[in-house]
C-alpha cells in the first residue's frame, strides 16, 4: 500500500511539472505530521486554482527560449541584410562609375572620330537626364539626384556637317547618308573603347558620299590592327585600303560559290557595276 501510495505520489508531482530547487532539500528535515499538515493547507489552497495550467510554468520556459532563440536568428538576419544592403550599394556606386566611366571615353572616341571623318564638322554625344525633361515643372533639384545614373534615360547625338561653331542637328534631321555616317562613327567610338576581334559590314558606304567613303575606308583601314574587318561593297573607295579580296559567283543553276580575287578584278568588277547602275 504503501508502493502504491508513493508511486501516486510521485505521479502526482510529475504533474506538478518543473519544480523549484527548492523543494528537494527545504523540506527533508521536517516532520512527517507537520509536513502532512502542510500538505493539507496547500491542497486546500490548490482548490482555488484546478482551473490553472499546472504545465503553465514549463511552457513558459520553453517559449522563452523560443522567442530568445528567434531574437537572435532576428539579429543575425538583420546584420546579413545590412551587409547585403551595403554590398548592393558598393556595386550601384561601381555601376554608376563605370556607366559615367565608359560614356565619356565613347563621347570622347567619338569627337575623335567625327572630326577625322568629316574635317570641317563636328559630333559629340549628349548623355539625356529624366531631370532635363522635367527641369520646366521642377524650380529646385538635388544636386545629388541629378548624378543618380537612374536619372538617366538614353544617349543623343548632335552633330555639325558644315562648321564647328553652330550647335549642330540632332540624328532625327539629317540625312540617310549622313545617318549612316554617324553610325559608323559611334561604331568605331565604341571600337576604340571595348574592340571586338572582328567586324561585318554590310554595304555599309552605299548611301555614302564619295568623301566620306574615302574617310570611312581610310579609318578602318587606321583600326585594323587591332581588329579584322569584313565588308561587302559595291564602291571603289574600298578597295583602294583592303588586304584581300573574295568574289561572290553565281553559276547557271543560281548557285553562289566564293574565291580569292586580285585588286584588279575587284577593281574592274567595281566598275562594270558602275557603269551598269
Amino acid at each position: 500500500m504503501l508502493i502504491n501510495r508513493k508511486d501516486e505520489t510521485n505521479r502526482s508531482i510529475r504533474d506538478l511539472g518543473v519544480l523549484p530547487e527548492e523543494a528537494f532539500e527545504k523540506y527533508t528535515s521536517e516532520k512527517s505530521d507537520r509536513l502532512m499538515r502542510k500538505l493539507h493547507v496547500v491542497n486546500e489552497g490548490l482548490k482555488k486554482f484546478a482551473h490553472v495550467n499546472k504545465k503553465a510554468f514549463e511552457q513558459y520556459n520553453n517559449f522563452t527560449k523560443q522567442r530568445d532563440q528567434l531574437i537572435q536568428r532576428r539579429e543575425e538576419l538583420d546584420k546579413s541584410a545590412k551587409s547585403i544592403e551595403d554590398l548592393v550599394e558598393v556595386l550601384d556606386q561601381r555601376k554608376d562609375e563605370a556607366i559615367e566611366r565608359t560614356f565619356k571615353q565613347v563621347a570622347s572616341n567619338f569627337a575623335e572620330v567625327f572630326e577625322k571623318l568629316v574635317p570641317a564638322g563636328r559630333g559629340h554625344l549628349i548623355i539625356q537626364r529624366r531631370i532635363d525633361q522635367e527641369e520646366e515643372e521642377v524650380e529646385e533639384v538635388d544636386e545629388t539626384q541629378q548624378s543618380k545614373i537612374d536619372n538617366y534615360t538614353g544617349v543623343s547625338i548632335k552633330v555639325s556637317f558644315n562648321s564647328k561653331v553652330d550647335e549642330g542637328l540632332r540624328i532625327q534631321q539629317l540625312s540617310g547618308g549622313q545617318k549612316s555616317l554617324v553610325a559608323l562613327a559611334t561604331v568605331f567610338a565604341i571600337q576604340k573603347c571595348d574592340p571586338a576581334p572582328f567586324y561585318l559590314f554590310d554595304e555599309i558606304d552605299a548611301n555614302l558620299d564619295a568623301q566620306y567613303r574615302t574617310a570611312v575606308a581610310a579609318m578602318i583601314h587606321e583600326l585594323s590592327g587591332t581588329a579584322q574587318f569584313i565588308t561587302t561593297t559595291f564602291r571603289p573607295e574600298m578597295l583602294v585600303t583592303a588586304d584581300k579580296f573574295y568574289g561572290v559567283l553565281f553559276n547557271n543553276q543560281k548557285v553562289s560559290s566564293i574565291r580569292g580575287i586580285k585588286r584588279e578584278e575587284a577593281q574592274e568588277f567595281v566598275d562594270q557595276e558602275a557603269q551598269a547602275q
